[in-house]
């Protein structure tokens, strides 16, 4: 019997008052597990007023309280992990080991955020100008929202409200309907850690949500991670209405693999980057840029062997290496893409799409697809695929293939594999591309930077979490000052020098 999963609002869970639903399925089996309630507009009112009068508390909790709540709960997360990663992999579908390798790295945001107070502190100069002093100071925003994706039910909310909270401000997270369970143990063990009622919220639902919290006048700021055209949309919208967002989309991420390239090694990472969550991640490695025939004939025949070999099964089993897709429409899609590759000439070396895990012929799996001698024209060159498939591009030079990566409409992440330092150095410094890995094929920065891609892969002025996220979620006032000493020079009617 599938479960009721609520909204989570003023500290409790709360069931959804409208009349529409959505279900949640195990990707693994394709049976539904949950329906969610899909908030309407007056319910997301509800949930800003909530923040709203939760907000003048936790703002004027000091930085320190925030962080030690902010600590006990990062306890929580480590001794619980197994426990989050089962819900993560029962709604999403990904491999367990995955599962808690993204809480992890969720967990690495927090340690960060505990260190808030260090991040918030103001600067001061005395005597700017005859007994007059200015100083500065960052102040939360107030109410903030994150919109999230199904392939990080955990990671990329985490990348937003642990920084939030830390920086004073109040968070309503919006999930992604696909995997929404993960959202309420997060809330549920914030609680547990000391955070206020009304401080974290959680509204579950779908675009009339999404489109209540952007038009909101009391939400100050809006995160999300997803799509480009959603993601433009978002930050179209949010402008329009006065809010600060950062909006993060779509990628299309190179591997250039130089001639004087570790083969192997390459070729080891390329199956991790390409395959790992079934190619649902944002950071994945969609195109392999080998350049020369030479280094081509000989990735593609070692990718070739390993794809074949490649575990594909339920999360939940501990031989799996990859899991299955998170709905059967994203299977069907992902279909369409291999289809589509064929039918525009590419050279499919391994097929994914006939796949069959036995005693789960329902589920929602696909095999790991390779393509060779594919063209900067086909369309799975040009789009975000979002699947356990990987395109061969052959370059015939170093110069081509950074110029297939600088002219390409995304710029997340990208990497180069070689031996040679200065090919590397001049990729890290000349390519249009915000996350740049040398012989990593995945660079996602750690919490103390900042993550964030360039071109159609970001839109807003700044980059998520790290010394990025600080300066997101707060804003600066300074403030200049002058206490009487008895002694009055008279009115001044020219603009003030500080002379």
């Amino acid at each position: 019997m599938p479960r009721t999963i609520n909204h989570f609002i003023n500290g409790q869970e709360v069931a959804g008052r409208g009349t529409r639903t959505s279900q949640v399925f195990n990707p693994a089996t394709g049976q539904q597990s949950g329906t969610l309630p899909l908030a309407t507009t007056e319910e997301v009112r509800e949930v800003v007023a909530v923040a709203k009068k939760a907000y003048p508390l936790w703002s004027g909790t000091t930085p320190l309280r925030r962080s030690r709540i902010l600590n006990r709960f990062l306890r929580i997360l480590e001794e619980r992990t197994d426990e989050l990663a089962a819900v993560i992999t029962a709604e999403h579908g990904k491999v367990l080991s995955d599962a808690k390798g993204e809480i992890q790295r969720g967990m690495e945001v927090v340690e960060f955020a505990v260190g808030a107070p260090q991040l918030l502190k103001g600067e001061v100069t005395e005597n700017v100008g005859t007994r007059v002093d200015s100083h500065a100071l960052r102040q939360p925003l107030g109410i903030v929202a994150g919109i999230t994706p199904f392939n990080f039910p955990v990671m990329v909310p985490m990348w937003m409200f642990p920084v939030a909270l830390a920086c004073g401000n109040c968070f309503i997270l919006k999930p992604s309907e696909r995997d929404p369970s993960a959202s309420l143990l997060i809330a549920k063990w914030l609680k547990e850690a000391g955070l206020p009622d009304g401080v974290f919220n959680v509204v579950q639902g779908d675009k009339e949500s999404v489109d209540a919290l952007l038009t909101d006048p009391d939400i100050a700021a809006v995160s999300f991670v997803g799509s480009t055209p959603i993601a433009r949309y978002i930050y179209e919208t949010a402008a329009r209405t006065g809010k600060r967002c950062q909006a993060l989309g779509g990628a299309k991420n190179h591997m250039i693999i130089m001639p004087d390239a570790d083969l192997d090694q390459a070729v080891d990472a390329l199956m991790g980057a390409a395959y790992g969550s079934a190619g649902e991640r944002c950071m994945a490695i969609s195109v392999a840029v080998p350049v020369g025939e030479e280094t081509a004939n000989a990735l593609v025949a070692k990718l070739e062997a390993k794809v074949r070999e490649l575990k594909v099964g339920p999360g939940t089993d501990a031989a799996s290496e990859m899991g299955p897709l998170v709905t059967r429409e994203h299977l069907e899609r992902v279909r369409g893409y291999i289809a589509s590759g064929v039918e525009e000439g590419a050279k499919l070396i391994v097929d994914g799409r006939d796949l069959q895990v036995a005693g789960h012929e329902n589920g929602y799996f696909i095999g790991g697809t390779l393509f060779d001698h594919v063209t900067t024209e086909m369309k799975i060159y040009r789009e975000e695929i979002f699947g356990p498939v990987l395109a061969v591009a052959r370059a015939d030079s170093y110069e081509t293939a950074a110029r297939w990566i600088n002219e390409h409409e995304f710029g997340n992440g990208t990497a180069i594999f070689t031996r040679d330092g200065d090919a590397a150095r001049e990729f890290a410094h000349q390519i249009q591309v915000g996350m740049v890995g040398i012989n990593v094929p995945i660079p996602v920065p750690m919490a103390f930077h900042s993550f964030g891609g360039w071109k159609a892969s970001l839109f807003g002025d700044h980059h998520m979490h790290g010394p990025e996220g600080i300066r997101f979620y707060t804003r600066l006032k300074t403030i200049t000052s002058r206490w009487p000493t008895g002694i009055r020079a008279g009115a001044d009617f020219v603009m003030p020098t500080m002379q």
